[in-house]
């Protein structure tokens, strides 16, 4: 059966469902980290959708409740104040900045930024309230990091609340998956969603995925060498939360420079012609993600 988010912890796991309005004090970035992927283990399909999920839910093939993978509506809600630095350093990259931007779509996270570093980390329910501190098991190489529960006080839940809601709310630059997938889905097609979110899944080892500027990139190229129209692909940019029209502007004119993409003028009946995108040199000859990244790659200002 599936169970909610939990933290790894010592003795046992803590299950964030156990506290009433839950509310975490200044996580560092392994802690976010942790959070986030503990609400990814308990609701996979929906912080990290896979192709097969997005494309199988427009055609309305779901089937809800499915071992492992809990609605949104039977997760916690979680309020998170935390520095600039640490959310930073946790969403480097497209992949945890997807997955964080995930919760955030679906009101399950709360995520401010704290204007103060605090001793330690500290969770706080409305009945008890801790201190975590962070433990890594040096014994046995790569281990992930554990977190102790330290003290057991009711009054850490008031004396934070006030911090929290004084806290300016972080601005993620980071779509989610889903909304990359549905905002070029509807303006292009699910084709073209399909083949965007692959070419982002494209990753060096050891890291989290393109930043936001190499997203901005392989997502303009991948809608090249399907062929969008200019005006239509710089649309579905803007819908899936990658930048704007005038953004995409600038970025196609990188990938002209670079010679990968031109344009081709179709006359219309009335009205001016419309430009349609095709891919030139390494991106027009390149048949997987991988090859459409590497063709890309170093297109930057």
């Amino acid at each position: 059966m599936a169970t909610g988010p939990a933290l790894p912890s010592t003795p046992e796991p803590l299950p964030l469902g156990a506290l009433s309005d839950p509310l975490l004090v200044d996580p560092g970035p392994r802690l976010l980290h942790a959070v986030v992927e503990a609400y990814r283990e308990a609701a996979p399909a929906l912080v990290e959708p896979t192709v097969q999920n997005l494309s199988g839910e427009a055609e309305g093939d779901v089937e809800g409740g499915e071992e492992g993978n809990l609605d949104s509506w039977e997760l916690p809600t979680l309020k998170v104040v935390a520095g600039e630095s640490a959310i930073d350093v946790a969403t480097a990259g497209f992949r945890p900045a997807s997955r964080l931007a995930a919760l955030l779509d679906a009101d399950l996270l709360d995520l401010r930024v704290l204007d103060a570093p605090q001793p330690n980390p500290v969770l706080a329910g409305a009945e008890t309230g801790f201190a975590l501190v962070e433990s890594v098991d040096r014994d046995a190489a790569g281990a992930p990091s554990r977190w102790h529960r330290v003290g057991d006080d009711a009054s850490l839940r008031e004396r934070y609340a006030s911090a929290f809601a004084a806290a300016e709310p972080y601005g993620l630059r980071t779509p989610s998956r889903r909304r990359v997938y549905e905002g070029f889905a509807a303006r292009c097609d699910e084709s073209v969603a399909t083949a965007v979110l692959r070419a982002l899944d494209v990753e060096p080892a050891g890291n989290g995925g393109p930043d936001p500027e190499e997203t901005r990139i392989r997502a303009y190229a991948v809608g090249a060498r399907e062929g969008a129209l200019d005006r239509t692909l710089r649309r579905a940019c803007e819908d899936a939360g990658l930048g704007s029209p005038s953004t995409f502007t600038r970025i196609k004119r990188l990938l002209r420079e670079a010679d990968l993409i031109e344009t081709v003028s179709e006359p219309q009946p009335v009205g001016r012609p419309r430009e349609r995108l095709a891919a030139r040199g390494a991106l027009a000859a390149a048949e997987t993600p991988e090859e459409t990244v590497a063709a890309v790659r170093g297109v930057t200002e």
